[in-house]
């Protein structure tokens, strides 16, 4: 089984979302809109507005230009919480939007868009919107093919397709790894039982059961290269079990400085947002395992003033994976 995060799927259908919008400049009756593309009224509504009506702030604190008017059924303006149908103002929403969208931001969708390239490579156009945004990030330099460049947290791996054929085949796999949490590069013969993608990329969860009775988890990224091999493989009749065990998160609390909020979305399974103002961020983070070795790569990214609010034991995870570090570099 494959699995594709809802809120990729969510901010991957953004640019197809803006050409349809931009196609229809008398609008369009946003239950039309939401029934194209497989949604509901709300999520679309919700998505639309905070991708537009979010600051783009920075030292001049700016908002961003109107791009969007949402109107009732006689044409005139609504409340966007309550208007049926939503137009752009201008022709082509690069022109008024996604120019005046932060670079993070930006690459955000850009990223989630690629990676659903990679699951529909006949989508042309999602390929023809991903060229846009290409072209809008990085102007001349862009690259001709559509959806060719890497955005940072796109997952892209050439190992994917050899690993989606295993998986589907039950066949066994070699592969040499690099290990995330501990250092060294090891071989291994793995069972791939489900590919996910997550906000780090593509990982696998694999078998077989080690004597503890768990799985592992492995980083496309991180994995060198992959053999197919000619033996099979039998999946457990706990399967289900298995993998939601792996997939079991942990909740943290943490405090973020405003300018290292971005290492929550790399480091999580799910942020919800405790606190915002304009110096910090609390955030309660899901966490997989290992959680101590993701809260201290969590708090050494984030910066000195990055504090574990709950569980507090957890607060000197960055101090203990420092001295670890400090160690293993200089012996």
């Amino acid at each position: 089984m494959t699995t594709t995060p809802r809120y990729v799927l969510r901010t991957a259908r953004l640019p197809e979302v803006f050409a349809r919008l931009a196609a229809s400049p008398d609008g369009l009756a946003l239950e039309d809109l939401a029934s194209e593309f497989g949604t509901s009224v709300a999520e679309l509504r919700e998505d639309l507005l905070a991708f537009y009506t979010a600051d783009i702030g920075g030292e001049w604190l700016l908002s961003r230009p109107e791009v969007l008017e949402f109107l009732g059924p006689d044409g005139d303006t609504e409340d966007p919480g309550t208007a049926e149908v939503v137009r752009l103002v201008a022709e082509s929403p690069i022109d008024l939007g996604v120019e005046y969208v932060d670079a993070g931001e930006l690459a955000r969708v850009y990223a989630a868009a690629q990676a659903l390239l990679e699951i529909e490579p006949d989508n042309g156009e999602l390929a023809e919107a991903l060229d846009v945004l290409a072209r809008t990030m990085f102007g001349d330099a862009a690259p001709d093919a559509p959806g060719a460049a890497a955005a940072p947290g796109a997952g892209r791996s050439e190992h994917l397709p050899a690993l989606r054929r295993a998986h589907g085949e039950r066949r066994l796999v070699r592969i040499v790894y690099s290990r995330a949490w501990e250092p060294g590069v090891t071989e291994r013969e793995i069972e791939p039982w489900r590919l996910v993608q997550t906000r780090r990329g593509w990982e696998v969860d694999a078998g077989p059961v080690d004597a503890a009775g768990r799985i592992r988890t492995y980083l496309l990224s991180n994995i060198r290269s992959v053999e197919v091999l000619d033996r099979e493989f039998t999946l457990p009749g706990d399967v289900d079990h298995l993998l939601a065990v792996q997939r079991a998160t942990t909740r943290v609390r943490v405090l973020l400085p405003q300018e290292s909020r971005w290492v929550a979305d790399f480091y999580a399974e799910q942020v919800s947002f405790v606190h915002d103002d304009e110096q910090d961020v609390v955030v309660d983070l899901d966490l997989l395992p290992p959680v101590e070795d993701r809260v201290g790569r969590l708090l050494l990214t984030a910066g000195p003033t990055a504090t574990v609010l709950d569980p507090p034991s957890l607060d000197s995870a960055g101090v203990v994976l420092a001295e670890e570090l400090l160690l293993h570099h200089t012996s």
